[in-house]
């Protein structure tokens, strides 16, 4: 199986994200409605800790997310003793599968695709199946004079018809996806570019810049002027150059939920866990490292691979200081700071839509449906926006309101992800500049403490596939020196 996992980085992507690519970013989740993982599984033989007393391992690994997991079980395979903290109460970081009107549903990160590499290698791993998102019946875009339907094939032809001059010569400039730096002699310039420079640079007009805008702002966390043209041109080389794999892309979810598969990656290699273990420090000594939790509690471990997402980075004290990339990163943020995933449950009226927002011109610029109930139907949405209140009724459904739809709205459900003190942000999507100056050194080891999140993938940064990519480059770069 690892050299399957190996191999896998080579291969080029036959197509990927969608429409819909932000709700896969869009944070992360895993965290299924019954059993998951069990606060005390302390699963592999290895030093236990008591009364704040040192405990040593092989490797600690800080997170039990999907790159953090899959580094432990990598390193498990090897004989390793393997140790993972996890801040919450629960394993999945930011994927966190829970329910809603009697659903299953994801609070985080949730799209997934067989074609996808390092994702798709795990779901033959544990046979697991995947299920298809709702259809829908109409698609809500903004026109000049205000919110118009159209049919599904004609509203999303209309986006992927702006999108393909959006991101007209990446075929040349990510020519190797998997290695977004192989062409960096055509990057340098255009990655100085944010998504609203290069949505000036086409000259739109309005009824073109209203098809795709509210995309351009939510990806970036609020404001097209933030994220990086090459970061949405990354995603879009990845699924193929063309609007067929970008739509393509958001299809499909785990019948298991993200948390099936987890648990069943830590059931494989049964790691020893801790939940409930914020870490305050990492000290790194040249021999070994030791990481100290907020509670005092201190383990130490010839290796460390710190596996939570670059924007936790500045609330852990690293001794020695972390290196020029990893602090510009950690400064910077890379998950946008600002990130709402909504559950709706409304009664009957509105119809199975997808419904898209102009930049500023919605609370709510994105969503689309889920489920059908015996009282009406469940819709999923996403926002940027910090003002608003996501269990308010009545705020949710003005906000619904602007993209052409109205709603009776039974119940909501949301995570603040931005909020959230372990996360501190939804998504990846890089920044102006950033993977030109900060790949491929924030991808190192610093010491004997390694990185690993989804942040920071080769391919697929901020889905589930670069989460795994990151925790399999993680183990090898942990056991290189062992």
């Amino acid at each position: 199986m690892n050299d399957t996992h190996e191999s896998l980085p080579e291969a080029e992507p036959r197509r990927r994200p969608s429409r819909r690519a932000l709700l896969k970013a869009a944070g992360a989740t895993a965290l299924v409605a019954a059993p998951v993982l069990l606060p005390t599984a302390a699963h592999a033989a290895a030093p236990v800790d008591e009364d704040g007393e040192e405990a040593a391992y092989d490797v600690i690994v800080i997170g039990a997310g999907y790159a953090g997991v899959t580094a432990a079980r990598e390193l498990r395979a090897k004989g390793k003793r393997v140790l993972i903290l996890e801040a919450r109460g629960r394993i999945g970081g930011r994927t966190w599968t829970s329910t809603f009107a009697g659903h299953q549903v994801e609070m985080g990160g949730t799209w997934v695709e067989s074609t996808q590499p390092h994702i798709g290698a795990e779901l033959r791993r544990y046979g697991i199946a995947l299920e298809e998102e709702h259809p829908v019946d109409r698609v809500l875009l903004p026109t000049p004079t205000g919110p118009k339907a159209f049919t599904p094939d004609d509203g999303f032809g209309r986006i992927g018809a702006v999108l393909e001059r959006l991101f007209e010569g990446s075929q040349q400039y990510f020519e190797k996806p998997f290695q977004p730096l192989y062409r960096a002699d055509l990057l340098q310039s255009l990655d100085k570019l944010t998504l609203r420079d290069r949505l000036t640079q086409l000259g739109l007009t309005a009824e073109e810049e209203l098809l795709i805008n509210g995309q351009t702002a939510v990806y970036s966390g609020g404001s097209s002027t933030q994220g990086a043209l090459t970061m949405l041109a990354h995603w879009w080389s990845l699924a193929g150059w063309n609007n067929a794999g970008w739509n393509d892309t958001q299809r499909y979810r785990m019948t298991v939920g993200t948390a099936g598969l987890l648990t069943a990656m830590i059931n494989e290699s049964r790691p020893t866990v801790r939940l409930n273990s914020p870490v305050a420090s990492v000290t790194d000594n040249g021999t070994r490292v030791y990481v100290t939790l907020r509670s005092g509690v201190r383990y130490n471990a010839a290796k460390v691979i710190v596996a939570t997402p670059v924007n936790v980075w500045p609330t852990i004290k690293f001794s020695p200081a972390l290196p020029a990339a990893h602090t510009a990163a950690a400064t910077q943020g890379i998950a946008v700071p600002n990130a709402l995933k909504i559950w709706i449950h409304a009664r009957n009226g509105a119809g199975k839509f997808y419904g898209q927002g102009a930049e500023g011109q919605s609370p709510i610029p994105m969503m689309m449906p889920f489920k059908e109930t015996s009282e009406g139907l469940v819709y999923v949405a996403f926002s940027t926006d910090p003002n608003l209140n996501p269990t308010d009724k009545v705020q949710v459904a003005a906000a619904v309101r602007k993209l052409g739809a109205e709603l009776d709205i039974i119940s909501l459900q949301a995570h603040d992800w931005g909020r959230d003190p372990y996360a501190r942000g939804g998504w990846a999507f890089r920044k102006p500049r950033q993977l030109t100056t900060l790949y491929p050194s924030v991808l190192e080891p610093s010491g004997q403490v390694v990185f690993a999140s989804g942040d920071l993938a080769n391919g697929w940064s901020g889905f589930l596939d670069g989460a795994v990519e990151s925790g399999l480059r993680a183990a090898q770069q942990a056991l290189g020196a062992m």
